[in-house]
């Protein structure tokens, strides 16, 4: 995404473009992956040093309130981040930690009334297992068990 792209979708969400937002949110865009607060503070901080983690986290939460970032939670895990502006689900590994993006598609909403008072603005899904990486070593250690067993 180019300067003034990121400039606009910034300023069209209501935040101002602050040198140090702007470092976060092109830090974003570029990083194929989904980093943590520290790793996108180091990366904003080595561009300009200027920038306190303090204002690194403030701006994750400005950009995540307006919409403009995701924030994916693990249990036990920091927390990551996410400006692809396509919808997607996660896949989250459980030996390794990685996230990977997964294809979108509709997820059925709760049925009426299950959600009290509480309004709906989107359903997201976090699927859990073993990446492809991790996948081939968790199944022979499973075959392992199994012969072990019997």
């Amino acid at each position: 995404m180019d300067p003034e792209s990121i400039r606009q979708s910034l300023e069209g969400s209501g935040l101002r473009c602050t040198p140090q937002r702007y470092g976060v949110m092109a830090f974003l865009m570029e990083h194929a992956g989904h980093p943590t607060a520290a790793e996108i503070f180091e990366a904003v901080n080595r561009l300009d040093p200027r920038s306190t983690r303090a204002t690194i986290y403030n701006n994750l939460r400005d950009l995540v309130q307006a919409g403009l970032v995701r924030e994916v939670a693990v249990e036990g895990r920091s927390a990551r981040f996410d400006a692809k502006g396509m919808r997607h689900h996660h896949f989250v590994c459980d030996r390794c930690g990685s996230i990977e993006d997964v294809e979108w598609y509709e997820v059925p909403r709760p049925a009426a009334g299950s959600l009290g008072k509480r309004v709906l603005r989107e359903c997201e899904l976090i699927v859990r297992g073993l990446c492809t990486r991790c996948a081939p070593r968790g199944t022979l250690s499973a075959k392992r068990r199994r012969r072990v067993d019997t």
